[in-house]
């Protein structure tokens, strides 16, 4: 230690005998975006993806998260494949971010579309997503047992299921029920959870398999009756949402006698090549963004499951799905033929 402070003393003298200042090393700034920021949302308008999405950009302008703004595009084509393949080719621009459902994994494997989750740099997971068996207010059925019981009762293709796409998570757990119930759903693709709640709103089929926030006004409304919830536990929400009901009323699919759970992932990936203190940067954001009393009620009124993760957790956990929903597609016929 002494040998290194005499070099020091000595170098810093011989400095000096040049006239040449002195100064520390500074400090590297935090990386933070220098340009609008693009969120990019691949799926419809109406739907769960875009709902939060926009409530997270509503959230970081009120309290002033992020000094650019953040601008919300919905890229939907080929089943959300438009907005994938649009970050995977943005290479190297961290101004740009996604937000994620579980169609990073289907639509590769329903499409054979030339991306893999792998290809983008993971941020972090916001929340787990439910899905709810809803069926018409108006409709006599008051169980999922009682509504299933009717549609096995009346043969094949009579009862029409709606959902979000084609060969995505809404059609995998349609599937799952036919195989489950032993009833067989005409399924009726639409671009997002919006247009499935209308459509069940208007009769105009017979049962969904919704998101909570994509269905919830029309549940408070009285316009849509909840059976049952897929998920080995209810919904912790106790508040009521109808006037007799809160998400916690619904007994799970499994209570009601259909033994399927599946949650969907809500997260955030941005371009391939990031570096870490980009990741980091988005990382921080939505740690703040999920401070905010306006995130917390979004949570509750959509019944979310709150899970977080970043890092290698989130990584571990991408792959566990990717192996999920690779088992739940092949068992459903809907892998693309090499």
């Amino acid at each position: 230690m002494r040998i290194q402070h005499a070099l020091s003393y000595g170098a810093m003298a011989l400095l000096g005998a040049f006239g040449l200042s002195i100064t520390a090393p500074a400090t590297a700034a935090a990386w933070e975006p220098t340009k609008p920021v693009e969120f990019v949302i691949p799926a419809g308008t109406g739907g769960g993806a875009d709902q939060m999405a926009r409530l997270i950009q509503g959230v970081v302008v009120k309290h002033n998260l992020m000094k650019q703004s953040l601008i919300p595009i919905n890229k939907s084509g080929g089943a959300g494949a438009e907005g994938f393949l649009d970050v995977k080719g943005a290479k190297g621009e961290p101004h740009k971010i996604i937000i994620t459902l579980s169609n990073t994994f289907t639509t590769p494997l329903a499409t054979g579309v030339p991306f893999n989750w792998k290809e983008l740099t993971p941020v972090a997971m916001l929340a787990l997503d439910q899905f709810v068996l809803w069926v018409n207010a108006e409709s006599p059925y008051k169980t999922a047992k009682e509504y299933l019981d009717a549609v096995k009762k009346a043969g094949p293709n009579k009862f029409k299921m709606g959902g979000t796409g084609s060969k995505q998570e809404d059609q995998i757990i349609t599937v799952a029920i036919e195989k489950a119930a032993g009833v067989k759903f005409t399924y009726i693709p639409f671009k997002g959870g919006g247009d499935v709640a209308t459509q069940l709103v208007g009769k105009h089929i017979d049962s969904s398999v919704n998101n909570p926030i994509e269905a919830v006004a029309q549940w408070r409304a009285g316009s849509l009756r909840a059976l049952c919830v897929f998920d080995d536990t209810r919904m912790p929400y106790k508040e009521k949402v109808t006037t007799t009901m809160s998400w916690n009323d619904i007994p799970t699919c499994k209570e009601a006698g259909v033994p399927i759970d599946y949650v969907m992932l809500r997260g955030i990936f941005t371009t391939p090549g990031a570096t870490k203190e980009q990741v980091d940067f988005y990382v921080n954001l939505f740690r703040k963004v999920r401070e905010t009393p306006e995130w917390k009620d979004f949570m509750e009124k959509g019944a979310f499951n709150q899970s977080f993760m970043a890092g290698p957790d989130y990584v571990k956990w991408l792959g566990n799905a990717e192996t999920l929903h690779y088992g739940l597609m092949k068992e459903a016929g809907f892998l693309a033929k090499p």
